[in-house]
Order: C-alpha cells, then sequence, then structure tokens
C-alpha cells in the first residue's frame, strides 16, 4: 500500500499539494471569467487571478495547516457543516485582506470598488470554497485530524 494513501485516504504533504493544486487551477479559471464578467480586459484578468492564486496557495497551506493543527486537539472528530463554515470563512477572509488593496492597484480602482469586487468573488468562493472541501473529501478520505480515533 502507498505510503501517502491508506485505507482512510490521501494524507499528509500529498494531500495537501493535490489539494491545493486542484483547487487553484479551477479557481485561476472561475476568477479570470469573473473578473471578465464585471468588465476587466481578459489580459488583466487572467494575470490576476494568477497573483491571486500565488498569494491564495501560500495562503491556503498556512491556513489549512494551522486549520489541521487545532482541528486535530478538538474533542469532536469529523467536519461538519458548522465547521466546513467556519473553515471557509477563515480562509475567504484572511484572503480578502490581502486582494483588496492589490485589485485596488492592480485595475486602477477605489479601496471601494475594490472592495465591492472582492464582495462578489467572496460569495462565489465561500459557495466553491465549501463544496469544493466536501467533494474533495468525498472524493480523497478526511484527513487524519477529522477521523475519530
Amino acid at each position: 500500500m502507498n505510503a501517502t494513501r491508506t485505507a482512510s485516504g490521501l494524507q499528509g504533504p500529498w494531500r495537501r499539494l493535490v489539494f491545493v493544486s486542484l483547487y487553484e487551477l479551477i479557481a485561476i479559471l472561475a476568477s479570470s471569467l469573473l473578473f471578465m464578467a464585471i468588465g476587466q480586459g481578459a489580459g488583466a484578468s487572467g494575470a490576476m487571478a494568477v497573483v491571486a492564486s500565488t498569494l491564495a496557495i501560500v495562503w491556503n497551506v498556512t491556513f489549512n495547516h494551522l486549520f489541521e493543527k487545532w482541528e486535530a486537539g478538538q474533542s469532536v472528530k469529523g467536519r461538519s457543516a458548522a465547521r466546513r463554515v467556519v473553515h471557509a470563512v477563515g480562509f475567504e477572509g484572511g484572503l480578502a485582506l490581502a486582494l483588496i488593496p492589490l485589485m485596488a492597484w492592480w485595475f486602477d480602482v477605489s479601496l471601494w470598488e475594490a472592495t465591492l469586487m472582492e464582495a462578489g468573488l467572496l460569495l462565489f468562493f465561500l459557495v466553491y470554497t465549501y463544496l469544493f472541501n466536501w467533494a474533495f473529501d468525498r472524493i480523497f478520505g478526511l484527513p487524519a485530524s477529522a477521523q475519530p480515533a
């Protein structure tokens, strides 16, 4: 049996690498299309999506490591809907703090306009993050931190 894939699913660093890669590839495509849908040029939209993805990857690895460390210490195991909501809100909220000023500068818009842009993306990505995490866990199994003892 492969050391990174057990009967309970994909684990460890490989789990995080597969997770981040799949999540961000889909996110780059979706972000580019969303930026273009709100009137930004294709080139600027694609480039911003890649830059945002790079920031998101760094944040994703950091946030998920901290989240799983916290999760491992919880007495209740598993990933309830409430825990998934906390995960999605924490991830997206932290990312928004970095992206709003970046989008304002990148697209040459005010912080308010960038906040509105981010709000639209946030609504999309809150749902996307929740559904992606659910699907990923269904396909690859729960991480060790969320499995019953």
